[in-house]
């Protein structure tokens, strides 16, 4: 049986909650889903940032809960390009509850 077929055969016997922390430990680890997006040790405590830059993903997420624009933003910081937000968005969607936790943290600070 392959390495495939075994982990199709654990999906099936999984609880949606079980799918649900599967899928996010994947997305964890798959750095190429998100383009643009690292997270380095020492660089704004290990949090995810945009490349190029230190700018987390957070402090983005939170500007734009506040109502800045994109158009906002790109002036706001002139490193980031449409991408890197369209990147950011897409790691806010698969890992909502860091970024929040991410954003009480720096705020309460």
């Amino acid at each position: 049986m392959s390495t495939l077929e075994e982990a199709q055969a654990l999906l099936s016997r999984m609880t949606p909650g079980e799918k649900a922390e599967l899928l996010q430990r994947v997305a964890q680890e798959s750095r190429d889903a998100y383009p643009g997006i690292d997270t380095i040790d020492g660089v704004c405590g290990g949090e995810p940032v945009i490349v190029r830059t230190r700018i987390p993903v957070w402090v983005l997420a939170q500007a734009r809960r506040l109502g800045s624009t994109e158009a906002d933003l790109l002036r706001l910081y002139p490193r980031l390009r449409a991408e890197d937000l369209a990147s950011a968005w897409a790691y806010v969607r698969t890992h909502r509850d860091e970024i929040d936790r991410q954003i009480r943290e720096n705020e309460s600070a």
